[in-house]
């Protein structure tokens, strides 16, 4: 009896202390599609209004009817879509050399990406943008998406690295005994078992990418050359203290995230823990 009350009291702090840090994280994002919701008179209320029962869609309407709104928002899912497709090609090419290939160099080189991703990007934006602007590409998406795709690609190829090293080696070999070269052994039995990974980094760089702001601050000054983090930084200075166009503004700033995150989770949990296990 002892033993199972025990039990049971060992299982009950964790599960309570999860609920509190849910409850402390779910808050505000509810808090703040709630408030995108409520009319006017129910956001500048003395008494908060915990459930919008009138709701109303008219700070929706105000948010994406702002200046360049679907200008910028095309420009984040340009930037970020081709920045995170091109970090999973290169990464996985360099996770399969670094992983089934063995030349001189190759500690050096995986030592170089653990440096980088341990790097703070903010701490190089002034040598990036005398860089951009030297080029003659400032207020231009080819550095965004270059620079982008450089800050996920470490973070990409060590995990998929961790992927490709869990596959074995002896169904590749299998593969070309049979017939097939590297390449199609690569895109035939190794490619597929891919998948957990290939999600979860692409999970990773698609927030990574889609959140940036100081860069695209600096680089891009023009009003339609920007994107959605620096369209929702200027929101409040264009509508002033509109605290539901506001709130509506950051609402359709994180759906498409929270999205992703809810279809992916499971496989993307999944993969990173798989990543970790060998390589």
């Amino acid at each position: 009896m002892k033993r199972a009350v025990s039990a049971t009291a060992g299982r009950l702090w964790p599960n309570a202390t999860a609920l509190v840090l849910a409850a402390g994280f779910v808050f505000p994002v509810y808090w703040m599609f709630s408030t995108a919701f409520k009319p006017t008179r129910d956001i500048v209320t003395d008494e908060p209004v915990w459930f919008p029962f009138h709701g109303t869609a008219e700070h929706f309407a105000t948010a994406v009817h702002a200046p360049h709104f679907w200008t910028l928002a095309a420009n984040s899912v340009l930037v970020t879509v081709l920045a995170v497709g091109l970090s999973l090609v290169i990464a996985l090419c360099g996770a399969f050399a670094l992983t089934r290939m063995r030349f001189r160099g190759r500690r050096g080189i995986l030592l170089t990406f653990m440096i980088a991703q341990m790097a703070p990007w903010e701490v190089m934006v002034i040598s990036i943008y005398l860089i951009v602007r030297d080029a003659d590409l400032l207020n231009s998406l080819a550095p965004l998406t270059c620079f982008y795709m450089l800050m996920v690609l470490p973070f990409t190829l060590l995990t998929l690295r961790g992927h490709v090293a869990a596959v074995p080696r002896e169904l590749e070999e299998s593969a070309m005994v049979d017939g097939c070269s590297r390449r199609q052994a690569f895109r035939k039995v190794v490619f597929p078992l891919l998948a957990p990974g290939l999600m979860a980094t692409s999970l990773f760089g698609f927030i990574t990418a889609w959140n940036e702001f100081p860069l695209v601050l600096v680089l891009n000054k023009e009003p339609a050359m920007g994107t959605l983090p620096l369209w929702l930084s200027q929101f409040q200075s264009q509508f002033g203290d509109d605290w539901g166009a506001t709130m509506a503004a950051a609402s359709i700033f994180a759906v498409p995230v929270l999205v992703l995150f809810l279809v992916l989770q499971r496989k993307a949990v999944g993969g990173l823990t798989s990543g970790a296990v060998k390589g």
